[in-house]
């Protein structure tokens, strides 16, 4: 059985200014991988481009967007896409993923809002996927969303993410934290839900820290730790769709890069983990066919 081809492998940790020129000087073992996001990149020069670019030439990088804004009622902003295209290039990014949300209308909002789960809704997203991925020249990647309403909501979550991915032949970035974010504040099975998402389209994974607002409210922070739940979370994740590349993000509260890579060093953990009890598991399986 052959493995599914991945854009990047192992391990990943989101590159912050805080701790960029640590890892730029002595980059930790345990990361595989490293993810930016453009518009917090694209333009800079000085030190902190040429930072980069050593970076970028040594290791192995994914972008995950902030303000593409997929499902905006504004018009695409084509310019940024252009950029976005050129700085995809310049440094040889091995994929681009965004939000399926939107953080602008006739201004930014500085925050990620849900979008309608509706047919209407699914017909506006998928046709800017398009017209993105046609001027990239590539297939882009949509995060399912942590979102604290559904306004205007006929079909579920699970539902909508599925006909988006479907209708736009687009591929997925699992947060696996939002997936248990979500299922606390919408009171559903993260298992369920999970085993639901299509397996095939997972080009990588997110995971994180979340703060505990009240017993049923989380909020997405990424300023904390991974709670056990989370880590046992994306372990059924690899059960289920087997091991994909996994990457920790951090955004405040931000420790020592020698703290974060001991969570990076338990994502790789849990992986070899899966693909030992995966390679037991086909040993020990009966061979089709024979009859004692």
């Amino acid at each position: 059985m052959t493995e599914p081809l991945y854009p990047v492998h192992g391990a990943g940790l989101g590159l912050r200014r805080a701790f960029a020129s640590a890892a730029a000087e002595q980059p930790p073992p345990a990361v595989d991988f490293w993810e930016i996001a453009p518009e917090n990149w694209i333009g800079v020069g000085g030190r902190w481009g040429r930072l980069l670019r050593g970076i970028t030439e040594r290791y192995p990088f994914v972008c995950h967007g902030l303000s593409l804004s997929i499902g905006s009622p504004a018009p695409l902003d084509l310019d940024l896409v252009h950029r976005i295209k050129a700085f995809l290039d310049q440094h040889q990014i091995r994929t681009y993923t965004e939000h399926l949300s939107f953080c602008s209308d006739d201004g930014q909002l500085y925050d990620l809002m849900p979008i309608p789960f509706t047919d209407e809704a699914i017909a506006h997203v998928v046709e800017r996927i398009r017209q993105v991925q046609d001027i990239l020249e590539r297939r882009i990647a949509l995060e399912n969303v942590s979102y604290y309403a559904a306004p205007g909501q006929r079909m579920t979550e699970l539902e909508f993410i599925n006909a988006v991915l479907s209708e736009a032949d687009c591929d997925l970035l699992l947060d696996v934290n939002n997936i248990h974010v979500n299922s606390i504040n919408h009171d559903y099975d993260a298992s369920a839900f999970l085993d639901g998402l299509p397996g095939e389209r997972v080009v990588y994974g997110h995971i994180a820290g979340h703060y505990e607002e009240a017993p049923d409210l989380r909020i997405d922070t990424h300023g904390a730790d991974v709670i056990e739940p989370v880590w046992a979370l994306l372990e059924r994740a690899y059960q289920r769709f087997g091991v994909f590349p996994t990457l920790l993000e951090r955004d405040f509260n931000i420790p020592p890069l020698e703290q974060l890579s001991r969570e990076v060093q338990r994502i790789s953990a849990i992986q070899a983990q899966q693909r030992a009890q995966t390679q037991v598991n086909r040993i020990n399986s009966p061979i089709r066919g024979f009859k004692p």
